[in-house]
């Protein structure tokens, strides 16, 4: 099967204290499983995904035209006559933007690392796990230190992963949650962040949900001119910003050849 062509490519960071899940996010959302064990990301890892954005993808279904037995009664007490358009209206070209995901590593001793790669980020996804408070109390940290980095207009969702541990499935299961939706919603609306939503990569809930919602608003802002498309500073690029030879990319997940550099 042939890859669908992209219209634009959008840089994507996954950020968060290590061990929340920003890897298996990444693969769930890249490759549709969930990874049982995972070694700790060292520097960064890459994943990309092709997604529909704008409408017809994201418009409410358009209303039908009145039946006949039910025609436009004006003030003359006459019913208006129906009119019915003699061409259809052109449908809509559905627009697609390429994910460029970059899987960054959570731990203190990459930090100084990790940061290098906010920049030219048009959109975040700041990850805490929902069982460990402590990742929670991390994320304004990681905000601040994004936003000291990236674009001022990179777009920003808070994730709680690990939503399975929050939700017991039978009276002898433990609720390892530690951290409320409504104390997560107070700090996103706090800290000018776009959403904040509860995934779990391991059941797959809601994992596209965070992504798309990231997606749609960073293709809003290409809509009101926010990003020049040949500055790759902006975090965006158009499909022919990079000339006519652009090719469309397929689904990919690949290590940094920089992971293995230097390591044990």
């Amino acid at each position: 099967m042939s890859a669908v062509p992209w219209d634009y490519i959008a840089k994507l960071v996954c950020i968060g204290d290590s061990g929340c899940g920003k890897s298996s996010l990444t693969i769930r959302l890249c490759e549709g499983r969930f990874v049982t064990h995972h070694d700790v990301t060292i520097g960064v890892e890459f994943g990309s995904r092709i997604v529909p954005v704008g409408p017809p993808h994201s418009s409410d279904a358009i209303p039908p035209l009145p039946t006949a037995d039910e025609p436009t009664v004006p003030s003359s007490g006459l019913p208006e006559p129906r009119i019915i358009p003699t061409t259809a209206p052109a449908a809509e070209v559905q627009k697609h933007m390429k994910l460029s995901l970059w899987d960054t590593a959570g731990q203190e001793t990459y930090k100084s690392v990790t940061r290098s790669y906010f920049r030219g980020a048009s959109g975040a996804l700041l990850v805490f796990d929902l069982s460990r408070k402590q990742t929670f109390q991390h994320v304004t940290d990681w905000l601040n230190d994004l936003r000291q980095i990236a674009e001022p207009d990179i777009v920003v969702v808070l994730v709680g992963n690990k939503a399975d541990l929050a939700q017991p499935q039978s009276d002898t299961d433990e609720n390892k949650r530690e951290v409320t939706r409504e104390e997560a919603e107070e700090w996103a609306r706090r800290n000018g962040v776009l959403e904040y939503v509860e995934t779990s990569a391991k059941s797959g809930e809601n994992v596209e949900k965070a992504f798309m919602r990231v997606a749609e608003r960073i293709y809003q802002n290409i809509q009101a001119g926010k990003y020049d498309l040949n500055d790759r500073r902006s975090g965006v690029k158009g499909h022919n910003a990079g000339g006519p030879g652009s090719r469309p990319v397929r689904l990919t997940n690949e290590k940094s050849k920089s992971m293995t550099a230097g390591c044990c």
